[in-house]
């Protein structure tokens, strides 16, 4: 496994944004919550990451994806300028990242493919304290399940999958994105891990059916099966929308301690990253270094 000991301490800050049905509204709240963000609190210094949380410019339902859908147009290895942006939101979270001087994770949108128009996925957005956009993340499980008398729900009838895992190396260590429904497989935060990622960042927007039950659970098993920092960060719940998020934005340490924790209201809760927390619980119990490759596969060893 890749060592975490690059990584440094950092200060690390979930936004669990309130989101309406106006873009130009969700887009002004969001740079002015990461401006409040960006003053850290009294217990934690100024973060060197802030996160969105998922659909953090539009409501999140079938039905609104396309309305609010934005071309992207980034691959991965080519020059983006985020000021010739054809999307509002990259623009804006690119000017919020370089004001604020933050790595910023910019939860996810509704992107429309550039050559089929018709193609939509859930694109996380991450930018460098200079603005550039550094990488993406399409959403890679869909969240289609049924939970008879509770909730329905297909993404599958609007979006289609991404293909590629997602990790960005950053000053303060490496970095894994995953997006809510991404966090019940187990496979990319353990590749992740063994990559050296010091933590694995889930923007997601569980409802209030799967949040009580596994949102907590999912988090605290992703720390504790790879010893790395975990955080979900949630839109915040209104119950006067179709879809009613859990909430409860947290983060878990790499032996499953739940650091911080929102409500269900709009709110920033801060936790501080520190690898020296990585390195101790994998020298405490040492699993990293007791899995058996001779019996079992190794899910990274082709990633």
């Amino acid at each position: 496994m890749s060592s975490a000991t690059n990584a440094k301490l950092f200060s690390l800050a979930l936004i669990q944004l309130q989101v309406t049905q106006s873009k130009a509204n969700n887009l002004t709240h969001a740079r002015e919550m990461i401006r409040r963000a960006a003053e850290g609190d009294a217990q934690h210094a100024q973060p060197r990451v802030i996160v969105l949380p998922e659909c953090f410019n539009s409501p999140y339902g079938v039905k609104y994806f396309d309305d609010y859908a934005e071309t992207i147009g980034f691959v991965h290895g080519e020059k983006y300028v985020t000021q010739n942006s054809p999307s509002q939101s990259v623009r804006e979270l690119s000017a919020a990242a370089k004001e604020t001087g933050t790595w910023l994770i910019g939860g996810s949108i509704p992107e429309r493919d550039v050559v089929d128009k018709k193609k939509l996925y859930n694109t996380a957005t991450m930018y460098s304290p200079e603005g550039e956009l550094v990488a993406i993340h399409r959403k890679v499980h869909l969240f289609d399940i049924d939970v008879p008398g509770k909730i329905i729900f297909k993404e599958s009838d609007a979006l289609s999958p991404g293909t590629e895992m997602t990790m960005i190396d950053t000053d303060v260590g490496r970095i894994g994105i995953g997006i809510c429904y991404d966090v019940r497989f187990p496979e990319p935060a353990m590749i992740a891990a063994r990559k050296g990622c010091v933590a694995m960042i889930y923007p997601g927007a569980f409802n209030l059916t799967t949040g009580p039950l596994h949102w907590e659970l999912l988090a605290r098993g992703r720390a504790v099966d790879n010893q790395i920092y975990v955080a979900m960060c949630s839109p915040a719940r209104d119950l006067s929308a179709d879809y009613h998020a859990w909430g409860h934005s947290m983060v878990v340490d790499p032996l499953a301690v739940k650091l911080t924790e929102a409500g269900e209201n709009e709110a920033i809760v801060w936790a501080t990253i520190d690898p020296a927390e990585v390195e101790s619980a994998r020298k405490n119990i040492p699993v990293t270094s007791q899995r058996r490759f001779d019996v079992y596969p190794d899910v990274s060893a082709a990633a």
